[in-house]
C-alpha cells in the first residue's frame, strides 16, 4: 500500500483531522456477487435488476501582429502566417527527478442516503492499478471510502505540492457516477471541481505538465448494443500548435471507461473491464508507446474484449467503449528513469 501523502507539514493520513480547517465546500448531495455489475445509481440498478456477466477474457504571433499594427494578412512573410512554424518541442520533458505521484480513490461502501451499491470488485482494481503505476515510476497514494468533503480535501492538499521536480500527475476515480460526477461515499461530486484544483493558475508548479485522470464510473444508463463489424478503417489524430501562452486547462487528459450517457461494467473477481485494460496496457507498452496510442488500446481491448453475458435479455452481449478527451499540448512518453 502506498504511504500517505507528504505535503510540508501536512499528510493525506491526517485527512480527518483537516477537512475542518481547509474550510472546503462540500457540493449538493443529490453488491456482494460473482455477477458483472454497473457503476451507476443503484436505483437505476434496482429498476432494472442487473445479474449474472461474465466479461471475455489561438492565434499566431503574425495575426497578432496583423491586428496591433494594423498590417493586413497580406503583408505578412509566409514565416509569420505558418501556425506551426516548426515542431521543435514536441514532447513533454519527463527528465525531472521525479516522475510523479498517481492518487487512487478507491471508493467501495456508500451511505444509505446515497442509494448506491457496494462495489464489489474494485479492490482488485486499486491493486492492479498500484502494481502498474509503480511499474511506471509513480509513487502511489491510495485513499479508501471517502466522502465529497475528503475528496475535495485531498485533491486540495495534493494541489499544495510542489512538483518542480516532477514529471506530471496522475489521479484515478474508482466509484458511482453520472454523466459529469462522480459520488463521494455520501453524495455526488462534479468533476470539474475536481480538476480545477490543478489549473495552472492554481497549481503552478504544475503549469505546462501533464495531468491525467483517469475516471472508473458509469454516465448514464444506456447500455450499449454493439453492432455487427463490416469494415474498420477510422483513425485517431490529434491537432496540435505552437503555445505562446500558458492556458490554464492545457496539458489535461481525461479518460473516462465510458462514453456520456451509458452504464460502465465491473466484474467483481477480475475487477472494472476499463481498468482491467488499462493495468493490461500500461504493463505491456507503457514504457514504449506515447500515451494517446496507450489509450487507444485501452479502447481497443475494452471494445473488443469485453462482453456481457446474462440469462435476462436486454443486459445480455452488451458492449462499452472508455472515452478519451485530451487537452495535451505535447507527446507524452513514460520513458524509463535512469537506475
Amino acid at each position: 500500500m502506498a504511504s500517505a501523502l507528504a505535503l510540508g507539514d501536512e499528510s493525506v493520513s491526517d485527512i480527518t483531522k483537516q477537512i475542518v480547517d481547509l474550510n472546503v465546500k462540500e457540493p449538493f448531495a443529490k453488491e456482494e456477487s460473482k455477477k458483472e455489475t454497473t457503476d451507476t445509481a443503484s436505483m437505476r440498478i434496482n429498476e432494472i435488476g442487473p445479474s449474472a456477466g461474465q466479461g471475455t477474457s489561438g492565434s499566431s504571433l503574425g495575426e497578432v501582429d496583423a491586428i496591433t499594427h494594423g498590417r493586413s494578412e497580406t503583408e505578412l512573410t509566409p514565416l509569420e502566417t505558418a501556425s506551426h512554424k516548426t515542431f521543435d518541442n514536441v514532447f513533454y520533458n519527463m527528465t525531472h527527478t521525479r516522475r510523479g505521484k498517481v492518487v487512487i480513490i478507491n471508493n467501495k461502501n456508500f451511505e444509505k442516503k446515497t442509494g448506491m451499491n457496494i462495489r464489489t470488485g474494485t479492490d482488485v482494481d486499486a491493486s492492479n492499478l498500484v502494481n502498474s503505476f509503480q511499474r511506471l515510476g509513480f509513487e502511489t497514494d491510495q485513499h479508501d471510502d471517502l466522502s465529497v468533503r475528503k475528496m475535495l480535501a485531498v485533491m486540495k492538499l495534493v494541489s499544495r505540492d510542489d512538483f518542480s521536480d516532477c514529471d506530471c500527475v496522475a489521479f484515478v476515480i474508482l466509484s458511482h457516477g453520472d454523466d459529469g460526477i462522480v459520488y463521494g461515499t455520501d453524495g455526488k461530486l462534479e468533476i470539474d471541481e475536481i480538476t480545477k484544483f490543478f489549473q495552472a493558475d492554481k497549481c503552478p508548479t504544475l503549469a505546462g505538465k501533464p495531468k491525467l485522470f483517469f475516471i472508473q464510473a458509469c454516465r448514464g444508463d444506456k447500455f450499449d448494443d454493439g453492432a455487427i463489424l463490416l469494415k474498420n478503417d477510422e483513425a485517431d489524430e490529434m491537432d496540435g500548435g505552437r503555445q505562446q501562452l500558458i492556458l490554464v486547462s492545457a496539458d489535461f487528459l481525461l479518460v473516462y471507461s465510458t462514453v456520456p450517457g451509458f452504464y460502465s461494467w465491473r466484474n467483481p473477481i477480475n475487477g472494472s473491464w476499463f481498468i482491467q485494460a488499462l493495468c493490461q496496457v500500461l504493463n505491456e507498452y507503457g514504457d514504449t508507446l506515447d500515451i494517446l496510442r496507450l489509450m487507444t488500446r485501452v479502447n481497443q481491448m475494452v471494445a473488443y474484449e469485453f462482453e456481457s453475458s446474462t440469462t435476462k435479455n436486454f443486459m445480455n452481449q452488451k458492449k462499452q467503449i472508455p472515452c478519451i478527451v485530451s487537452m495535451l499540448t505535447k507527446d507524452l512518453y513514460f520513458t524509463k528513469k535512469p537506475q
